[in-house]
């Protein structure tokens, strides 16, 4: 064994204790320690840490609430005959498309392995779909119709609203919107300044809203929910390009009233800009998945909405 110099030694022992504490932290708060994640190879989008202030909204409230809203919306769909049949030839294609997608869902969040999928379709106007926690897929027919989606352009939309879910945008705008009390939950201001939130935040997290799908996503979530998106689909095999064809559709699109989508989705110019600027690390997946080179890639070709 390797003798430690008394510098090393002092830096082990502080790792040692920063290690207990967040221990401790985590069983304050019910909450077991993650264990540590086998090292990935970093290719496409970086995976980051998610923002660890989230577990302060229930993981399993989370997940009852999108069970509970995400049936009650299709039973109503049902009863209204506005939800397609498993045979309805868009059903099948969004399936077909999610089939691909959900095998790289757990680099994002290993939890995904363990979620009851599921994709429907809702006949309507709406240009419009979602993804709640668990990986409840939900898309509105007119985002396909008068969008004229490829299946590139459906999987963009698909991977976007799934990383949604993966990086849990929703459990961490609960607590942002709603604050939690810190100081009950899990010790006071030493652990507010671990976890990096003001520790004056009222304890109200518990009261959660009866849509989720009311949520408002940070603009930093909107761009992480872009680029992971995108990352998806080009693994599946789906050409990322794809997303910047939509969204100079979705433009067009809102010069007369804004899609619902994208009235949640702000920002146009500079997302386009942002995915550009990641092209060079997206398309190598998606080439790798076609079995060929980024510079051997034929144009991307989109369908013109009139």
């Amino acid at each position: 064994m390797m003798a430690l110099s008394d510098k090393q030694h002092g830096t082990h022992m502080n790792k040692l204790k920063q290690i207990a504490l967040a221990a401790t932290l985590a069983t304050c708060a019910g909450i077991a320690p993650a264990q540590q994640n086998e090292t990935q190879v970093q290719d496409g989008i970086q995976v980051r840490p998610m923002p660890r202030y989230r577990v302060l909204a229930s993981e399993d409230q989370m997940e009852q609430q999108a069970r509970q809203q995400y049936a009650a919306m299709m039973d109503e769909a049902q009863k209204q005959g506005a939800l397609a049949p498993p045979d309805h030839p868009q059903v099948v294609r969004l399936r077909t498309i999610a089939r691909r997608i959900i095998p790289y869902s757990t680099r994002w969040n290993p939890a995904a392995s363990k979620w009851n999928w599921q994709v429907n379709l809702i006949g309507s106007d709406q240009v419009n779909a979602f993804c709640m926690p668990g990986g409840r897929i939900g898309f509105f027919s007119g985002i396909l119709t008068k969008l004229k989606l490829t299946d590139d352009e459906a999987a963009a939309i698909m991977g976007h609203e799934i990383a949604h879910a993966l990086r849990e945008h929703g459990r961490e705008q609960m607590v942002k919107s709603a604050g939690t009390s810190l100081g009950m939950r899990l010790g006071g201001a030493l652990v507010a300044g671990w976890l990096g939130i003001d520790p004056r935040m009222t304890d109200s997290v518990a009261q959660y809203g009866t849509q989720l799908l009311s949520l408002k996503y940070s603009r930093d979530d909107e761009r992480e929910a872009d680029l992971i998106g995108l990352d998806l689909a080009a693994r599946a095999g789906y050409d990322p390009r794809a997303g910047i064809a939509l969204w100079q559709k979705m433009a067009s699109l809102s010069k007369g009233a804004p899609a619902s989508w994208l009235s949640t989705h702000p920002g146009g110019t500079d997302r386009i800009r942002q995915m550009n600027d990641h092209m060079n690390v997206l398309l190598p997946l998606y080439a790798r998945s076609k079995g060929t080179s980024a510079s051997k890639l034929p144009p991307y070709r989109t369908t013109a909405l009139r």
